[in-house]
């Protein structure tokens, strides 16, 4: 809402320092939740709001409950129960019983309450030592001033040491006094008219101090939709500067190098493959840059797809690129490229952080003069001074592993090239619409044909034995598996350790005889590779791995996959684990270890035992973590939101964007006097991050 600000608004902006009630200790307090100005005050929003309109005869109190009551203060008590130690009980009564309010180590507390007073109080009941007790409770004076507290929904905000709920609902009511009037109306009224959405500063008040439920979800509606249109008409912008601003590369019809590389492929493509294919070449062809999203289940075939494109790309005389996330996938995808590309005659390349400086030499002459036409690599595409001669298509893999600058870096690489980004993650279409906005998206939603389903099990650790003495006989008969540390930490290191242990493990016990090799991430590029090429090889018969394996790792005989401690993976990440198995004709299993603690934990196991449809299980994810937690821990290039939750917003979502579209085509530079305050926030929130530029 408060992103940018016309002139009239900048008082917003000054310190909270000089605001009422906020003297140098609290604005310190306040600093270090991230809130300096009024603005950022007045968007710290509460987390919920607790219901404190009714208050119960303290003979009715439920134990346990968190309840709000009131009475009239009958005795006030200061205790030592040991040096150093001051424990302060107040006794309220209200005729039909008496409660008494416990505060440890406030001595101060004392001072606020006279017998006789009348009290409001709010905290959690509990029977202790013969009588009802309650540990830090709210409380109010009802007869001493305007309640903030009780007897109406009461906002309940996420605070840090040196705040109160109650100072820093006094700091906020006299922030919405003070200021609320001067918000800026980002909104458009002809949008709110025709949505019929609250003004900004109403919005506001009611967000923070609700007369009721009705006020409340009136302001978090007009709230959540700002937020989602702000981001859209922040997307669009990006969209034009980046594909109707410029000039794009018209490639020419297919040639040779697509017929050779479609009459070398050793399978059919699937209506899927074909369908999304010609949406890319059209894209190819046109006038305007390509930036497209295709988005695929694990084992749908992206690769291929991707390759055919570039041997488009070729056939105008042109070089393709293609960024991974990590050297693992970079190599996978250069050894598939090759399969495709070079029985066609189209030279292939590698180029990660691994590479030697000799080899990057070479290559990076290579593609300044006219000796390669397709690159794959890592960061290293777009850290190391590697320039291309006729860059015509760019090709980002797992793209919520990027940021937005990352792939606009790989573009920079040449003259507007086509984009073409890939994500074996499957998101609901309306969420990537949002996450994604500026890009066309084609979804390959139908697997090879053959492939069988991979059949999974959950299991708990009394089974443990079991499930190795399955793997055992599974590799005995000529398979090979997986078996994936646990997620220990937030530290890879950590993991690592945890993998060489659980290797060393069941290399001498359930495993025992069977080649047993290692994959972690902190190992050397070149003991990776070699790991990696003798299981390929079928050398080793199980790999000892953590989620390094993730993607981009293709052995057609693993058909066996068992993870460790299952229940601290999220299920998309555990969809992407399955799918490094079931990609030969056998028979295929996956194993979950798991003591899932939490109902939604046990929950995630039961949905991947029982969907097996990315796109499907990625919308149960999207229902059981929100988005936040969706894309792993806090991705590159999802939006964060003070208000609007996608979990439950998506059709607001869908209406944001259709507003957006419809604003821009009147407006399309936000030029027009009324669009001045959402030209603002849409330039202070994504303007540096899209490196948006528009005047208006």
């Amino acid at each position: 809402m408060m992103g940018g600000y016309p002139p009239g608004a900048a008082r917003l902006d000054q310190g909270l320092q000089y605001l009422k009630g906020v003297g140098p200790a609290r604005a310190q307090a306040l600093q270090r939740l991230g809130l300096v100005t009024i603005a950022q005050l007045l968007e710290h929003y509460p987390r919920h709001h607790d219901d404190r309109t009714v208050l119960r005869p303290l003979s009715e109190l439920q134990l346990g409950c968190r309840q709000t009551f009131s009475g009239c203060v009958v005795s006030v008590n200061e205790l030592m129960p040991r040096p150093g130690m001051h424990l302060v009980k107040v006794g309220i009564s209200d005729g039909t019983g008496l409660v008494v309010g416990i505060w440890w180590n406030q001595p101060y507390i004392k001072r606020a309450f006279t017998r006789g007073a009348q009290v409001v109080m709010t905290g959690r009941v509990e029977n202790r030592f013969g009588e009802l007790q309650v540990d830090s409770p709210e409380f109010e004076f009802p007869d001493r001033a305007a309640s903030l507290s009780t007897g109406r929904l009461v906002p309940i905000y996420p605070l840090g040491a040196g705040l109160t709920q109650p100072m820093f609902r006094k700091i906020a009511h006299a922030a919405l006094q003070g200021y609320g009037q001067a918000v800026p109306e980002g909104l458009p009224a002809t949008v709110r008219d025709r949505l019929g959405l609250i003004e900004a500063g109403q919005a506001l008040r009611d967000m923070h101090f609700p007369p009721n439920l009705d006020a409340l979800e009136r302001a978090r509606r007009r709230l959540a939709f700002e937020e989602l249109f702000v981001l859209q008409v922040a997307l669009s912008q990006f969209r034009r500067m980046h594909r109707v601003m410029r000039p794009g590369i018209s490639h020419g019809p297919n040639g040779e190098a697509v017929c050779k590389v479609l009459a070398g492929l050793p399978f059919q493509l699937t209506g899927a493959q074909q369908r999304v294919t010609g949406e890319i070449w059209a894209d190819m062809a046109g006038p305007l840059p390509m930036n497209r999203l295709v988005q695929g289940d694990v084992g749908s075939g992206k690769t291929v797809v991707a390759a055919l494109a570039m041997a488009k790309a070729v056939d105008s005389a042109r070089q393709a690129a293609l960024m991974a996330p990590t050297e693992l996938l970079a190599e996978q995808h250069y050894a598939n490229l090759r399969s495709y590309l070079e029985p066609a005659g189209i030279r292939v390349a590698l180029l990660t952080g691994s590479t030697g400086r000799r080899r990057r030499r070479e290559l990076a002459k290579q593609l300044a003069g006219n000796g390669l036409e397709v690159v794959v690599g890592t960061h290293a595409l777009i850290q190391e001074p590697v320039g291309f001669s006729r860059l015509s298509l760019a090709v980002t893999d797992e793209q919520h592993r990027f940021g937005v600058r990352q792939r606009l870096a790989l573009q920079q690489k040449g003259p507007c090239p086509d984009v073409l980004v890939m994500t074996a993650t499957p998101i609901p279409r309306t969420l990537a619409l949002t996450i994604y906005g500026d890009l066309d998206i084609s979804s390959i939603d139908e697997l090879p044909p053959g492939r069988r389903p991979v059949k999974t099990f959950w299991r708990t650790q009394d089974r443990r034995m079991l499930v190795y003495r399955f793997l055992r006989e599974q590799v005995e008969a000529g398979g090979q598996a997986y078996v994936v540390c646990p997620l220990v930490s937030e530290s890879p290191k950590l993991e690592d350790l945890a993998a060489t242990e659980l290797a060393r493990e069941l290399s001498g016990g359930p495993l025992r005889g069977l080649q047993v090799g290692l994959l972690h991430g902190r190992l050397p590029s070149k003991t990776k590779n070699a790991t990696m090429q003798a299981f390929r090889e079928g050398q080793l018969q199980v790999l000892v791995c953590t989620t390094v394996i993730e993607v981009g790792v293709d052995v057609p005989n693993a058909n066996v996959l068992v993870v460790e401690g299952a229940d601290r993976f999220g299920l998309s990440q555990l969809h992407q684990l399955r799918g490094r198995v079931g990609r030969g004709r056998q028979q295929s299993y996956c194993i979950l270890l798991a003591e899932p603690r939490t109902e939604p934990a046990r929950q995630r196991m039961d949905v991947m035992v029982g969907v097996s449809d990315g796109f499907r299980l990625a919308e149960e994810d999207l229902r059981l973590r929100g988005p936040g937690e969706f894309f792993g821990i806090r991705q590159h290039g999802v939006p964060e939101f003070k208000v609007a939750d996608l979990s439950r917003d998506l059709g607001m979502a869908e209406l944001a964007r259709a507003e957006a579209a419809g604003l821009l085509a009147a407006d399309p530079m936000l030029a027009r006097p009324e669009h001045a305050a959402l030209h603002a926030a849409v330039l202070s929130r994504f303007g540096e991050k899209f490196g948006l530029m528009f005047s208006g």
